[in-house]
């Protein structure tokens, strides 16, 4: 089995957490490709052996140092990025969870080169994609619904 992430063999499973706090979302900036640089939910790749929700309370404290309540299935999404030749060179299944902050203040960590908070409002003015966009509008409308 490949564990390159580049032209896998397989797709990777990853999660990724859209943290609210009020009308704050905790955004990070990417450390590491795909997407280096990019402001993004904190997540990252499910270790063998680990849980899914494991894998969000690992991630989130190793990427932001912050805790959280019990999260809550939000969304499946696949990110499919092939190269300029066409061949696949990053497939992952992201399975997006929510949750409420909890404690901790945020400082980047692992594959964060950044960590902050974003309010809704702010949300337009942070360079994100757009699918990372809509995962986030849609925990703030189901944050709402409460």
């Amino acid at each position: 089995m490949s564990k390159n992430r580049e032209y896998p063999e397989r797709p990777f499973v990853g999660v990724g957490v859209v943290v609210l706090r009020g009308n704050e979302v905790l955004l990070i900036q990417r450390g590491k490709a795909p997407n280096k640089g990019q402001w993004s939910i904190p997540g990252g790749k499910q270790r063998l052996g680990e849980t899914i929700v494991q894998a969000v309370h690992r991630e989130l404290l190793e990427e932001t140092r912050v805790k959280i309540k019990q999260p809550a299935l939000l969304d499946v999404v696949d990110v499919i990025m092939p190269d300029d030749k066409g061949e696949i060179q990053y497939h992952y299944t992201l399975v997006d969870y929510q949750a409420e902050w909890l404690s901790g203040e945020c400082r980047s960590g692992d594959d964060a080169d950044a960590v902050k908070w974003v309010s809704f409002d702010e949300l337009n003015s942070v360079g994100l994609l757009k699918i990372t966009r809509e995962i986030i509008l849609k925990a703030f409308s189901n944050y709402a619904m409460k």
